[in-house]
């Protein structure tokens, strides 16, 4: 009997700094030796022996485990992530992932605020509270989604105050901010404009045409060009600022 090859599937990047975390995560549950965790963090059973990983953050994020159970768990996984590091900090980090999506998800956020630029600052603040949290808190994961919440309150915050003083002309998106100054041109030629002007380079205008007029996502940008993400959201945010101010002061009267 003949077998068909399997296809070949391309490599794609993650949706999402959430997404990229918890394909790590998982990783390291379902590799061949898989990271494991004493079962009776979080039953009531010692002779289940140890289960993986991503078990035992199922079991903890579920709501019929008890209060004492979850403590005693994330006080283990904060431990181990203080005295052994990697990869156990990434492990304490992504047994968050249940609870931030379920609280990103109920946020409002401004239009111009993308989703993976929010994601990226929870994690950002989780993985600083990591390291300052005493693992014999019994309120550590409180601790650590407290430092998310208010963190992405921040900058919602920020980004709301930037929309105001920017009302009417919505830096964020080139096309509508192309459309309310009524440029002639289209937002590549608005772009290469602004390059020309020596207002952004030739790598920023690259930049904010292939991830907002083209929709390619900023984890495969930050890849491309050896940066975190949050670094390059940084880095469009301040090109496109220029670029609002170039064209607000060359609108034609």
């Amino acid at each position: 009997m003949h077998h068909r090859p399997a296809p070949h599937r391309p490599h794609t990047f993650a949706s999402s700094p959430l997404e990229e975390l918890e394909q790590s995560f998982l990783a390291l549950a379902r590799a061949a030796a898989p990271l494991t965790l004493p079962a009776d963090l979080v039953c009531d059973d010692p002779s289940e022996g140890t289960w993986p990983i991503d078990r035992i953050r199922t079991r903890l994020a579920h709501p019929s485990t008890r209060p004492e159970l979850r403590a005693r768990t994330w006080s283990e996984v904060v431990r181990r992530a203080h005295t052994l590091g990697e990869p156990w900090t990434v492990v304490a980090v992504a047994m968050t992932v249940p609870v931030l999506r379920r609280m990103l998800a109920r946020l409002s956020r401004p239009a111009h605020l993308e989703r993976q630029e929010v994601e990226q600052e929870a994690l950002a603040a989780v993985t600083v509270a990591l390291a300052e949290v005493d693992a014999a808190d019994p309120g550590v994961d409180r601790e650590l989604f407290g430092a998310a919440d208010r963190a992405v309150h921040r900058l919602i915050y920020a980004a709301r105050r930037r929309g105001e003083r920017e009302a009417g002309e919505p830096m964020a998106h080139l096309g509508r901010l192309h459309a309310t100054i009524d440029t002639q041109g289209d937002e590549h030629q608005v772009l290469m404009g602004a390059v020309r002007a020596r207002v952004v380079d030739l790598a920023e205008a690259q930049l904010i045409a292939r991830t907002r007029l083209h929709g390619e996502p900023m984890q495969q940008l930050a890849a491309e060009r050896g940066v975190s993400m949050r670094q390059l959201y940084r880095h469009r945010g301040a090109a496109e600022q220029r670029l609002a101010c170039h064209l607000r002061q060359h609108r034609p009267q």
